[in-house]
């Protein structure tokens, strides 16, 4: 599962509220020089992080990231394995401005041309909250190794004349070995059959692999999330909010459910809240208890997994995690 490191975390910084503008250009938009330095700068990222190379990747970073540089060093550490070795190209490249003296609390980047419909083929949007002013840039290589094609994308910050690195995020481009293609075509199978859960667990998987940051949409994320923003069961876990299942006398808050792929296999993946985790004993029987509820709750979730994982999360952040393959859960 990719640790996706957002702009947020690098960067941002509470602020002002004033108004500001904001401007994006895409690769055609920039001037040779431009587009030449930020092309450089994403490939120059990408060796290192191919390299394993975290201290250079830390010294070369804005100062707000090199403080606190755990977050990549994991991304990086996490991904090693599929970018040994790894080609990257250029895929896009974008030009981001943000104007003003103080931090922009929701900034917009629209980058080439939007028709009335939208979004067009080349086209792409930014959102970041709590942005300061200055100039930005986001470059987006596709990667492959000998064992993994991976999406690897930077965010730079201009510092003086040098591009810094603002964040980083690495991410495959396939899932238990299918692409964003195959998962947008069985989550229109499910909901076409009704399994409005599927269908939206399939819609995520999806959307993540069409756009490679999380805060990025294009023309092909704007029409998925159009087609399936009905799709969402109303009980379901995200964004902070949390929905209750009911295993015999116990109630459990839900805090995430999503799909990730374990090895070649896609498992099921729910987090709820605990308030101790320190009897394992008891943190399994728990576990097992939510496992079994969700199944009786949506039955529609068998034959599509092939496992799931419960995880007790206690209020400091620790986790209790149990896997049972689908047949084991009764």
């Amino acid at each position: 599962m990719a640790l996706r490191i957002s702009l947020a975390v690098a960067v941002l910084a509470l602020s002002g509220l004033r108004a500001h503008a904001q401007s994006c250009q895409t690769s055609g938009d920039m001037d040779a020089a431009t587009r030449t330095a930020v092309t450089a700068a994403g490939q120059h990222f990408f060796g290192m992080a191919v390299a394993g190379d975290t201290a250079g990747l830390r010294q070369n970073s804005i100062a707000g990231l090199a403080s606190d540089f755990s977050g990549i060093e994991s991304a990086v550490h996490e991904r090693q394995a599929d970018l040994a070795g790894a080609t990257g190209a250029v895929k896009s490249v974008f030009l981001l401005e943000a104007e003003g003296k103080d931090s922009v609390p929701h900034a917009e980047f629209f980058c080439g041309v939007f028709g009335k419909n939208g979004q067009t083929p080349g086209s792409a949007a930014f959102v970041f909250d709590n942005l300061p002013p200055g100039k930005y840039a986001v470059a987006i290589l596709d990667a492959s190794s000998a064992k993994a094609r991976t999406s690897f994308s930077v965010i730079l910050q201009l510092v003086g004349t040098d591009w810094k690195l603002a964040g980083l995020d690495v991410a495959p481009a396939q899932i238990a070995g299918h692409d964003g293609d195959w998962y947008t075509a069985r989550a229109r199978e499910y909901k076409t059959k009704g399994q409005m859960l599927n269908a939206w667990l399939f819609y995520l998987q999806a959307r993540r692999l069409l756009s490679p940051l999380s805060f990025m949409s294009t023309m092909a994320t704007d029409r998925l999330y159009d087609e399936f923003q009905t799709a969402q069961p109303a009980d379901f876990p995200s964004g902070g909010k949390t929905s209750n299942l009911t295993a015999g006398a116990a109630t459990y808050k839900l805090t995430a459910l999503f799909a990730a792929a374990v090895g070649n296999d896609l498992d099921l993946i729910v987090k709820y809240e605990a308030a101790d985790i320190s009897n394992t004993n008891q943190a399994y029987q728990n576990n097992v208890a939510v496992m079994t509820a969700l199944m009786a709750k949506y039955p529609e979730l068998r034959g599509v997994f092939a496992g799931v994982v419960a995880r007790a999360v206690d209020p400091s952040g620790r986790d209790y995690g149990t896997l049972l393959a689908m047949k084991d859960i009764k």
